[in-house]
């Protein structure tokens, strides 16, 4: 009975030991296959974040890229449409610092524009040749608009494109703004004591030039040569109706006051502001500029005096061919000056 007990009690050690050896055997066989798991997904955790960041960081990019082309269209507008270099300057800065950018710097000339953004060390830069447009006041409203929008958190970056794509300059027609030309030229020689009579004269004359320089504005003539020929066709209608007996009378300012729409304030005010503000080399763009367009339109006058001829008006004023410009002849009992 007790050999049978221990036999039974050895047995079952045995047996207890046999269990306890295969489960260290399999422990000790499965804990490297672990460790290899452990480390596998540890190198997928790294790469899923790796790649994780590396797509954030080209979105991040993107979106700086577009918001540089964004600034730059900006700027360029304001440029083309007759805006002063400052506020070319602030509000193609104010438009980055709205959408996100931590710094935008600029250099403006007159015919290209050059912008940087800056956005958590990141700098990225675009450059765009500027073309003049004409000046319109409507699109600098306009993106003035646009950005105090983005300024104010109404538009992203995605609605400022989609402004700007359909951001149009608006254009008044053809005839209402020869007709407006003309009466604000004919007002003009009405206050300088040019009569009625007179008016007239610098109305149907700076209508037709007006007509004539939009004519060929649109076959994008040079300036300077539209000019000449714009004045040159102002001067002669006014110098031919003042040879009518019906305007024998009339004083000759009719004739300056034809070509007043020739005259580039815009550009010379620009100029001023320019050089005023710091923006040295466009205002002197612009001031060169505006006085070539002057030039144009004084050879533009000078070559009427020398098809004409001179003419005769009571006192005999004689517009001589010899001069660039107008000898310089006063009138007391008209109260006017002839020349410029």
């Amino acid at each position: 009975m007790t050999k049978r007990t221990s036999q039974e009690a050895y047995a079952l050690r045995l047996v207890v030991d046999v269990f306890i050896n295969k489960k260290l055997i399999l422990t000790n066989a499965t804990m490297p296959a672990l460790r290899v798991k452990k480390k596998a997904s540890v190198i997928v955790a790294a790469h899923r974040m790796s790649f994780r960041t590396g797509r954030v960081m080209q979105e991040e990019q993107s979106i700086q890229r577009a918001v540089t082309r964004l600034c730059i269209q900006c700027g360029l507008f304001l440029l083309q449409h007759g805006a002063e270099s400052a506020l070319v300057d602030e509000l193609s800065t104010r438009l980055g610092l709205a959408l996100g950018m931590d710094s935008v710097e600029s250099a403006i000339s007159s015919n290209a524009i050059v912008l940087t953004t800056i956005k958590d060390g990141q700098c990225l830069t675009s450059t765009r040749k500027n073309q003049d447009r004409g000046i319109n006041m409507h699109v600098v409203t306009e993106v003035q608009h646009i950005v105090i929008l983005a300024e104010h958190r109404l538009l992203d970056y995605k609605g400022v494109e989609k402004r700007f794509s359909q951001l149009r300059p608006l254009r008044y027609p053809r005839w209402l703004v020869a007709f407006m030309v003309g009466l604000s030229c004919s007002c003009f020689c009405k206050l300088n004591n040019g009569g009625w009579d007179g008016a007239v004269i610098t109305f149907f004359a700076s209508m037709i030039a007006m007509y004539i320089r939009q004519m060929l504005a649109q076959r994008h003539l040079h300036p300077q040569i539209n000019f000449c020929i714009t004045a040159f066709v102002a001067t002669t209608i006014s110098g031919l109706m003042l040879t009518l007996p019906a305007f024998s009378q009339t004083p000759t300012i009719a004739m300056a006051a034809s070509v007043l729409l020739l005259v580039p304030g815009f550009p010379l005010i620009n100029s001023v502001a320019d050089m005023f503000k710091g923006h040295i080399n466009t205002g002197l763009a612009r001031w060169a500029i505006a006085s070539l367009l002057t030039l144009a339109t004084l050879c533009g006058r000078s070559d009427v005096n020398d098809s004409m001829g001179g003419y005769e008006d009571g006192y005999n004023r004689l517009f001589t061919g010899a001069n660039a410009g107008h000898d310089l002849v006063c009138d007391p009992r008209r109260r006017v000056c002839d020349g410029l």
